[in-house]
């Protein structure tokens, strides 16, 4: 009962963390305002002088809606991880090696140079891309069942393949790649209130699908022969809880690019603090991956906003997570 109540004060604590975080940051940009600037321009509705004005919808327009962004695509992507995590039982695993995020980016830097007209559909395309390549992955790895390590070998030789396409767009057309690379690298400026309701329904969903798989997702880490023992088709929890992790990263993928290592140290960091019972690991790692990326996105709002967020993550988890993979590794 105790480590149970610990469990819930963590989670609830990092929830209030990642409100409180959420505003403070707000305040950092090109131009930084201080707390009472951001206070009177999200809460106080009655602004009397134009600088006032000019702040509110500097604040309203432009950062909110990126924080928002952040916060639920930080929140997928660090979902879908501990799913593939759960499915694969590795935690190396990441949102990366079913293919869905490089899938993604082919369909998006094909449209972006030879179909620019077609812009507007670029989220749904590029779910599409996603789900394509990672039915492909699925389709190489079954053989009687889906098993981990050949869904991990056919999802490094697929992401191999369409590295190789990207490369091979940006050297034939390379006088229009400064927007796919930008989208590639991971960006969350200009984005917009249009984007957040676009994304929330769906993170909804993906949010609620974790909550009804967690079952699932600890039948996993029982065993295979325990599981098999007890009658229960492995193959096909598995394939539900890696469809479910392309959904969320496809979803995530298509609205700001490709962010790496959300999926893959926040699971990690979240199993550390918290257990690997999902009952606990999926609600915390879903904030932790929020917070995560919020800060991310902070320091790139600091630095220059110009600069895409993937890159700062980049420099953020690599680090992190070779320090993580040593002390584990004792």
């Amino acid at each position: 009962m105790f480590m149970k109540n610990k469990k819930i004060i963590l989670i609830t604590f990092s929830f209030l963390f990642l409100i409180v975080l959420s505003v403070f940051s707000v305040k950092f940009g090109s131009v930084n305002f201080s707390i009472k600037n951001v206070v009177d321009a999200l809460f106080n509705h009655n602004l009397v002088t134009d600088e006032q004005k000019i702040i509110s919808e500097i604040l309203w327009n432009i950062r909110v809606p990126r924080i928002l962004t952040a916060i639920m695509v930080g929140c997928n992507l660090a979902l879908a991880g501990v799913l593939l995590q759960a499915v694969m039982k590795n935690p190396l695993a990441d949102p990366g090696i079913t293919g869905v995020s490089s899938g993604a980016g082919v369909a998006v830097v094909i449209i972006m140079i030879l179909r620019p007209q077609d812009i507007l559909f670029m989220n749904f395309i590029a779910f599409i891309g996603g789900a394509v390549s990672c039915a492909v992955v699925f389709i190489l790895a079954w053989k009687k069942g889906l098993k981990p390590v050949r869904m991990i070998l056919a999802g490094i030789a697929i992401n191999a393949i369409l590295r190789g396409i990207t490369g091979l767009m940006f050297i034939l057309f390379n006088d229009e790649i400064s927007g796919p690379l930008l989208w590639l690298n991971g960006n969350l400026n200009g984005k917009i209130w249009s984007h957040v309701t676009t994304l929330f329904p769906y993170t909804i969903i993906g949010i609620v699908g974790c909550f009804l798989l967690i079952r699932d997702a600890n039948i996993l880490q029982l065993g295979d022969n325990f599981a098999i023992n007890l009658g229960i088709n492995l193959s096909k929890k598995r394939l539900k809880l890696s469809l479910f992790a392309c959904f969320l990263t496809g979803i995530s993928v298509a609205n700001v690019g490709l962010i790496g290592f959300i999926g893959l140290i926040v699971p990690h960091i979240a199993r550390m603090l918290i257990g690997s019972n999902h009952t606990y690991l999926i609600p915390f790692s879903a904030i932790l991956g929020s917070i995560v990326l919020i800060i991310a996105d902070t320091i790139t709002r600091v630095i220059g906003e110009q600069i895409p967020t993937g890159i700062v993550m980049t420099v953020i988890g690599v680090p992190f997570f070779l320090y993580l993979l040593r002390k584990t590794g004792d």
